[in-house]
């Protein structure tokens, strides 16, 4: 008997992060009907509502500004590798996007003067970063995207529904399947267009500060579909990232906006200064980008001056009380309450596998280059170049998201709804019913195998890389994809069955950390956030674009010229 759930739309939207949730409205807005899904609860899952402080747009409040300067910083920041087109689209609409908010009962953060109060972020040259408060910038932009897309007739929201498979037919999409997280039955989707914002893959990493969602699933689905991936080699890590005393409560990106807003100062394990031996300034203004401040500190660690738990402190002693209490607010609470007194200890700093630069490559409409396949958010490669400017993933979200579902929509209505086939359904449909039978009994559990893969990402493809370990990485991670996960050990349940998600989680995002792996071996230099210890010099014969394709079942790749 065939359980397949199946169901119809205009625009399929998966992922219901602010990326997604913007695809939709815009979808919706353009004349579509639109289903948005979400493994996870629409709106409450993905890295958009953890974003703490800082989304940048060149508004000219606080000084100045024209989105032309910011997308000078934001080439600046991708050492020669971003895509111009791509950029200026970010830089050029995120202001529309922030006063889009504020209409929409977003409550940035004001001057005195009523203007909106912006900030400086590391690598701007302006103060253009916007923000709610101190941690919850994130949390208010995707309330207000729920509220706008739960009234909305023409949005469909489906929760708890993991996608696994986009359909095609003759190179064109007509639609997806996944599954419904709460009783494993297969999902089937006619549409017209797919917009895939379903993320990152940082949870690929044993420390990351993404939530528990973001396995590379999109990367896989969309080489599996026949799109390309471009820049996968840059993967960001947050220099800041919290490492000791232990602390419950914070999220491990807490440094950064404390850093921003208070200037806190960097030293080694003696006590010292260290960034002016790598170039870089240590001021109030705190402009170090990410990949310069990461560098410095993991060769801090490296040369054996690092701190007890093997990073740098982070001290703000120098900083009166009052001063620490008047711009931390409540958040001075928490961390009392975890025994960290900021008057009298440093905390200890290292970085933290954080946002994906590279992914798929789209165009500048957000197409890919399968037809009725698009893209946003943390899943688009080419913006970013080689190194995210901070304050540019909220934008990133809301301005591709918005540009991707106005175009899904238009290509939908233009093409009408395509027939269903189920022919071409039938191999993505099969997977589904084989792995929720309990297959694999007395094989490794998937969750062993996530916990293998996080460690070895990890140490093997983290913030430094050697062709040694690169190759060592890539190996396994291949055996893993071809013997280990097809005899991985699924449970048989129904209900909520964790094991299943996970199962899929490895099948798509094995494909991502090869990609990955392969992608980081092939580029023999060090350039933004990709850095191998054996090629230390960044080489002018590699300042071009690395894509990724999967032809034949076997990933390929190749070195081509940038593209405006």
């Amino acid at each position: 008997m065939d359980d397949t759930i199946h169901l119809e739309t205009d625009v399929l939207v998966a992922g219901g992060g602010a990326a997604g949730m913007f695809a939709a409205i815009a979808a919706a807005r353009g004349g579509a009907q639109v289903t948005l899904i979400d493994k996870n609860v629409v709106g409450r899952g993905g890295a958009s509502i953890m974003a703490q402080m800082t989304c940048a747009a060149a508004l000219g409040e606080a000084e100045p500004d024209d989105p032309q300067v910011h997308l000078a910083d934001t080439l600046a920041a991708g050492r020669g590798l971003c895509n111009e087109r791509l950029a200026a689209l970010l830089c050029e609409g995120a202001p529309a996007r922030i006063r889009e908010l504020e209409g929409w009962k977003v409550n940035w953060a004001r001057a005195d003067d009523g203007s909106i109060n912006q900030v400086k972020a590391p690598g701007h040259s302006r103060r253009r970063c916007v923000y709610v408060d101190f941690l919850s910038t994130g949390a208010a932009i995707c309330a207000a995207l729920r509220n706008k897309v739960s009234r909305d007739g023409d949005i469909r929201r489906l929760s708890n529904v993991s996608l696994t498979d986009v359909v095609t037919r003759d190179g064109e999409v007509i639609g997806a399947v996944g599954f419904d997280v709460a009783t494993s039955l297969p999902v089937a989707v006619a549409a017209s267009a797919v917009v895939l914002c379903l993320g990152g893959m940082t949870k690929m990493f044993a420390r990351t500060t993404s939530p528990n969602n973001l396995a590379g699933e999109g990367l896989g689905i969309a080489l599996h579909a026949g799109a390309r991936v471009i820049d996968i080699e840059f993967l960001q890590f947050y220099p800041n990232g919290h490492l000791a005393p232990r602390m419950v409560g914070l999220d491990p990106t807490t440094w950064e906006p404390t850093r921003v807003k208070l200037g806190g100062r960097l030293l080694n394990g003696k006590g010292e200064e260290f960034l002016h031996n790598y170039g870089e300034a240590q001021d109030a203004g705190y402009s170090t980008a990410r990949d310069a401040l990461t560098y410095a500190i993991y060769k801090e660690v490296a040369d054996g001056r690092g701190s007890p738990h093997g990073g740098v402190y982070l001290s703000f002693q120098h900083l009166d009380e009052r001063v620490l209490t008047a711009a931390l607010g409540p958040v001075i609470d928490i961390f009392r309450r975890n025994n960290i007194d900021l008057t009298r200890q440093p905390v200890e700093v290292f970085p933290i596998a954080h946002y994906q630069m590279g992914g798929i490559e789209v165009d500048g409409d957000m197409a890919s280059c399968v037809g009725g396949l698009y893209a946003a958010g943390e899943l688009v490669g080419g913006a970013n170049g080689a190194n995210r400017l901070s304050g540019n993933a909220l934008p990133e979200a809301m301005v591709f998201g918005a540009r991707a579902g106005e175009t899904a929509a238009r290509f939908a209505v233009r093409r009408g709804k395509p027939a269903w086939d189920n022919d071409a359904a039938r191999p993505h449909l099969e997977p589904i019913h084989a792995a929720h039978g309990g297959n694999g009994a007395g094989g490794v559990s998937p969750l062993a195998l996530m916990r293998e893969l996080k460690e070895l990402m990890w140490r093997n493809v983290g913030a430094f890389r050697s062709g040694d370990k690169l190759a060592q990485a890539l190996d396994r991670i291949r055996a893993m994809r071809a013997r280990d996960l097809p005899h991985a050990c699924v449970g048989a349940g129904r209900i909520h069955n964790a094991s299943l998600v996970e199962w899929f989680e490895l099948r798509s995002g094995l494909r991502a950390a090869e990609a990955l792996a392969l992608a980081a071996l092939h580029r023999r230099e060090s350039r933004g956030a990709h850095q191998r210890d054996d090629f230390p010099e960044t080489r002018g014969a590699y300042a071009t674009n690395q894509r990724i394709w999967l032809a034949g079942g076997e990933l390929r790749s190749s070195f081509e010229e940038l593209r405006a």
